[in-house]
């Protein structure tokens, strides 16, 4: 455990480490020196071991969710913004609740609030901006920390009514729940159907009356005798009844007058870019196709054909079984490239078809070599279900690519399955990085970056792609729902 968590500590990340912990634990030993330290009606100071005793369950507690919460943030957090794998930041929406509830409860001390705030700024600015998978969380990290230090400003410096402080550390903290929901969540729903906008107004009425009743009631608690008491170390308290009333009614208005409007602006500017880029990338598709048409023009794909049968006829008579072999498989590939590959979907069944002859053409070539594994589980489906095509080739390409190497061991493992309308899909290879003056070094293929983007145009959250590579292995995992 401790060589993983070093592996993992390098550079300034591990002097960061040991500050903070050095911190955390200084912290929470000078905690006894302040409850201990006591003036008895004397005006004389001693120890008081009954008052360190009382608090010092309660101080552990703290400290260790402010440390449980850095090691989130930096072992999590921050790999995961850096990380250019889709979505693979799930869990941010989570951690960040969880540091704001225990910064409203009062678990967690304001200035380790802050500073765990300023990690949340410096881990979001060296995010990742090409994984546009993970933008909510990016701007859901941002919006809450920022919130966060705001409220910490307003509450311990600004000379401000108590009102005013609890409206920043409720109402603005609901504000922006409810925006990350409509924009993320509900305005993609509501594009597209008819009167949109009657109905994306009448619901966030529906969510802004929802806040604005949560926000009243919490009011009320800590207007109660028994929970009439500071918010932590901010010292913020309700004024009376009157100013529940008031913070439900400025939440309402916030809501319906801010949020909603802001949410909806936003989302239409960012869909305008969008499909911007989406004519862009059918612009370029379309000269493409168009290219492609051009060539297929050029070519009698039944002289092609007509030699490929010739060439395995005269490899069945010469006894050359694994020549033919390769030949009437590389004919079937061809067909298929020539025939179905130019259309927008195929049935799962022909692609899995040559999935399984460019892996047994694979087979042919690295059949003598004992110390190369290949291990295909490819499910046989009859089904209906249709698939874009060429979208889980590139991943077995790049496996060959780089996981064979005729001189060291190496192993591929392509898995595939079927379950409920949903394609799982693993390639698992070895790594071996060719030399700079190969000349299939720089060759690509078709890439895994623009199978990345035909799944985030055809498959919209409908698909989980996770890739993981260290320095001897390579890890795809897709998750792709073929609903018809």
């Amino acid at each position: 455990m401790n060589n993983q968590v070093n592996t993992r500590l390098n550079g300034y990340a591990k002097i960061e480490f040991w500050i903070v912990t050095s911190c955390i634990i200084g912290a929470y030993l000078l905690s006894f020196l302040s409850f201990g330290n006591v003036i008895d009606q004397y005006g004389n100071q001693h120890f008081n071991t009954q008052q360190i005793g009382q608090q010092s369950i309660p101080l552990l507690f703290s400290y260790l969710i402010v440390f449980i919460l850095y090691l989130s943030l930096r072992f999590y957090l921050s790999p995961a913004f850096e990380n250019t794998d889709e979505t693979s930041a799930k869990s941010t929406p989570m951690i960040l609740f969880f540091m704001a509830l225990c910064y409203l409860a009062g678990v967690v001390n304001m200035y380790f609030a802050a500073l765990l705030a300023l990690k949340v700024l410096v881990i979001y600015f060296k995010r990742n901006v090409n994984n546009k998978g993970n933008e909510p969380y990016y701007e859901a990290s941002l919006l809450i920390a920022s919130w966060l230090l705001v409220s910490l400003i307003s509450c311990l410096y600004l000379p401000v009514p108590s009102l005013f402080k609890f409206y920043t550390l409720f109402d603005v903290l609901m504000g922006i729940m409810v925006y990350l929901y409509a924009v993320y969540n509900f305005c993609p729903v509501t594009t597209g159907k008819k009167r949109s906008g009657l109905f994306y107004w009448w619901r966030m009425f529906l969510i802004a009356i929802l806040s604005t009743i949560i926000i009243f009631l919490t009011g009320l608690c800590f207007r109660t005798e028994v929970y009439n008491r500071p918010i932590g170390s901010l010292s913020v308290k309700i004024g009376d009844d009157n100013d529940v009333v008031i913070l439900a009614i400025l939440n309402l208005f916030t809501q319906l007058l801010i949020i909603t409007p802001l949410a909806r602006y936003i989302y239409n500017k960012r869909n305008v870019k969008r499909n911007e880029e989406i004519t862009t990338l059918k612009t370029e598709l379309g000269k493409s196709d168009a290219n492609l048409t051009f060539l297929k023009s050029q070519i009698n794909p039944h002289f092609m054909f007509n030699a490929l049968n010739t060439l395995y006829a005269t490899a069945l008579q010469e006894d050359a079984d694994r020549t033919g072999e390769g030949i009437q498989r590389l004919g079937d590939m061809m067909r298929f490239m020539l025939d179905e590959n130019m259309q927008d979907k195929i049935l799962l069944t022909r692609d899995i078809e040559y999935l399984r002859n460019y892996i047994s053409l694979q087979k042919l070539r690295i059949e003598n070599s004992p110390e190369i594994t290949i291990d295909s589980d490819i499910e046989d489906y009859t089904d209906d279900l249709l698939i874009a095509p060429m979208l889980l080739i590139p991943f077995v390409e790049n496996a060959f690519k780089h996981g064979i190497s005729l001189q060291n061991q190496s192993h591929i493992k392509v898995t595939l399955r079927i379950d409920q309308n949903t394609l799982y899909f693993d390639v698992h290879n070895s790594i071996h990085f060719r030399n700079e003056n190969d000349p299939e070094k720089h060759r690509s293929g078709i890439g895994l970056e623009n199978v990345k983007q035909r799944l985030m145009l055809l498959y919209p959250e409908k698909h989980d792609l996770v890739i993981h590579q260290n320095s001897r292995e390579f890890f795809v995992h897709l998750r792709l729902n073929l609903t018809n």
